[in-house]
C-alpha cells in the first residue's frame, strides 16, 4: 500500500526524564455497605437526567478525521463523609469540586479539526480520563478511488501544573495490527509529540473489534495517569437499521455500551502533582474505575467535558466534568445489549452480571464465531487480563412493570468495590437499568 505524506509539524523523539520501572502490586482491601451508600443510592435515583451528549464520531462515508489534545488536569473521585489518603488525597492543590490530578486527551474536533487555535489552547489543564470513546468504520476504498481510512491529529498542550516537565506523548492503538511503524505511537520506533506541535497519524482499519489507545511515552506513568481509551472499528456490513460488532450475524446487537477498566493510585497521582519522584512497583490502588469513575458516580448521565455553562454536577456535589463518560446501560426489553469491556489497568478483573447470562462472542479483537466455527459461550463472569478485551453481547430480560428493573454489573473481586478504603460500596460498580417497552428512545451514540 502507498504510504500518505507525513504531515508532521514534530521535530522527532523528545528524551524522557525517568526511567521506567515496570510492574505494580495487588492491594487487597475489604468493603462493607454503610448509611452512606444507601444516602447516596437515594440522591443518585433523584438526578434529574439529561440527553447523553454523543462520546463517539458519527460514521463516516469518507475520510475520517479526528483532533485530540493532550496535557493535564483535575478530575474528581467520589468521597464519602470523612475518607482521605493520609496527605495523597484529597489533593491540596486540587481546585473546588476536583480532588485528583490527571493526565488525558481530549476531543477538540470540533474546535478545529487539526489546527493549534487559540481556543484549543485554551483547553490546557483541562484533562479528562478516561479519554473520549473513539468509534471507527472499517476500512473501504470505492470504486472511485476515495476512501474512509483514518486520521487523526494529536496536539501536546503542555502540562499547566507542572511546566517543568516537557513530556511528549503518543497515539498508540493497543493490539491493532499497523503497518506503518510510524503511526504506532510507541515513541522508540517511531515519535512523540514534543509541547507546542502536532503530528498526524494515518489507519486504514480493516479488520472490525474493540481495541484500546494510550500515551506510549512513558507509559507506565502516562497510562496510571489517565491517558486511556477504547476505541473500535465497526464492520462494512453495518446499515442504517442492523448493526454488528463483527462481520457475522450472531454479533448483531440494538445498544453498545463500553467500558475502560482501569485503577488509580492516589499517592503516585499526588507526587506528579508535587514533583516528587513516584516508584511504580510500590503501586497500591486507591480507586477502581470503569470509564474514569467509581461507583456511584459511574451511575451518572455522559456529560460534555467541551461545555462553557455550569459544571454538571453530580448528586453528591462533585464535579464530572473532566470524569465525562457514563457507565450506566440502559435498554429495553428483548434487545440485544453490545458491552464492549477493555482493560489497561495493571490488575485482573472478572466482571460479574447478576441475573441476565452473557454471551462472550471475541476476545482481543478476534471473533470466536465464523461461517464454520462457533466459540461463544455464555457465562454470568467475564474475566478480562491487563491489556485485554472482551466483547459481550446480552438479552434485555423482559419488564411487564411501569419502572426500570435494575442488575448490577460489578467486579468480582470485592476489595475493589470501594472508594478510598471507605466503608460502603464503589469501585468498579455499575447498572443495567431495563425500562419498560416504550420508555425508552433509541441510542444516539455509544455509552447513550
Amino acid at each position: 500500500m502507498n504510504e500518505p505524506v507525513d504531515t508532521s509539524t514534530s521535530t522527532g523523539p523528545v528524551i524522557g526524564r525517568r526511567s521506567l520501572l515496570r510492574g505494580g502490586a495487588v492491594l487487597a482491601m475489604g468493603a462493607a455497605a454503610g448509611g452512606w451508600l444507601a444516602t447516596r443510592e437515594a440522591a443518585v435515583a433523584g438526578v434529574s437526567r439529561p440527553a447523553a451528549v454523543p462520546v463517539y464520531r458519527a460514521p463516516f462515508q469518507q475520510e475520517q478525521t479526528l483532533h485530540l489534545a493532550a496535557t493535564d488536569g483535575w478530575v474528581s473521585m467520589p468521597k464519602p463523609p470523612g475518607a482521605a489518603i493520609g496527605a495523597f488525597w484529597p489533593d491540596s492543590m486540587a481546585p473546588p469540586h476536583y480532588n485528583v490530578y490527571a493526565f488525558g486527551f481530549r476531543d477538540v474536533t470540533s474546535l478545529s479539526p487539526t489546527e493549534l487555535t487559540p481556543r484549543v489552547l485554551a483547553e490546557k489543564e483541562h484533562a479528562q480520563i478516561s479519554a473520549p470513546i473513539l468509534g471507527f468504520d472499517q476500512y473501504v476504498k470505492q470504486a472511485d478511488g476515495s476512501d474512509n481510512a483514518v486520521r487523526i491529529t494529536l496536539s501536546n498542550l503542555g502540562l499547566a501544573v507542572r511546566p517543568d516537565l516537557v513530556d511528549g506523548h503518543t497515539v498508540h492503538w493497543h493490539g491493532f495490527t499497523n503497518a506503518i511503524p510510524l503511526f504506532d505511537g510507541v515513541p522508540e520506533l517511531s515519535i512523540s509529540v514534543p509541547i507546542g506541535r502536532s503530528f498526524t497519524y494515518y489507519y486504514r482499519p480493516h479488520d472490525p473489534g474493540t481495541f484500546m489507545y494510550h500515551c506510549h511515552f512513558e507509559d507506565v506513568e502516562h497510562v496510571q495517569m489517565g491517558m486511556t481509551g477504547v476505541v473500535y472499528v465497526r464492520p462494512e456490513r453495518n446499515t442504517a437499521t442492523q448493526k454488528y460488532a463483527y462481520d457475522n450475524v450472531a454479533t448483531a446487537y440494538d445498544r453498545e455500551f463500553t467500558f475502560m477498566l482501569t485503577e488509580l493510585w492516589a499517592e503516585g497521582h499526588y507526587r506528579d502533582a508535587h514533583i516528587q519522584t513516584t516508584d511504580w512497583t510500590d503501586f497500591k490502588p486507591s480507586f477502581w474505575l470503569m470509564n474514569g469513575r467509581a461507583y456511584p458516580d459511574t451511575l451518572e448521565p455522559s456529560s460534555n467535558p467541551l461545555s462553557t455553562g455550569p459544571d454538571p454536577l453530580s448528586a453528591s456535589g462533585e464535579s464530572l466534568r473532566y470524569n465525562p463518560i457514563s457507565s450506566l446501560v440502559r435498554c429495553l426489553p428483548g434487545e440485544k445489549v453490545l458491552l464492549r469491556i477493555a482493560n489497561l489497568g495493571y490488575q485482573h478483573h472478572a466482571m460479574t452480571l447478576d441475573g441476565i447470562p452473557m454471551t462472550v462472542v471475541a476476545k482481543d479483537a478476534s471473533p470466536l464465531v465464523d461461517s464454520t466455527v462457533n466459540l461463544t459461550y455464555q457465562t454470568s463472569t467475564v474475566e478480562v487480563g491487563p491489556g485485554e478485551s472482551r466483547d459481550v453481547i446480552f438479552d434485555a430480560p423482559p419488564n411487564p412493570g411501569t419502572t426500570p428493573l435494575k442488575f448490577r454489573l460489578y467486579d468480582r473481586n470485592y476489595a475493589y468495590l470501594n472508594n478510598a478504603g471507605d466503608s460502603g460500596y464503589g469501585g468498579q460498580m455499575t447498572e443495567v437499568w431495563v425500562y419498560p417497552a416504550g420508555q425508552l428512545g433509541p441510542q444516539s451514540a455509544a455509552n447513550a
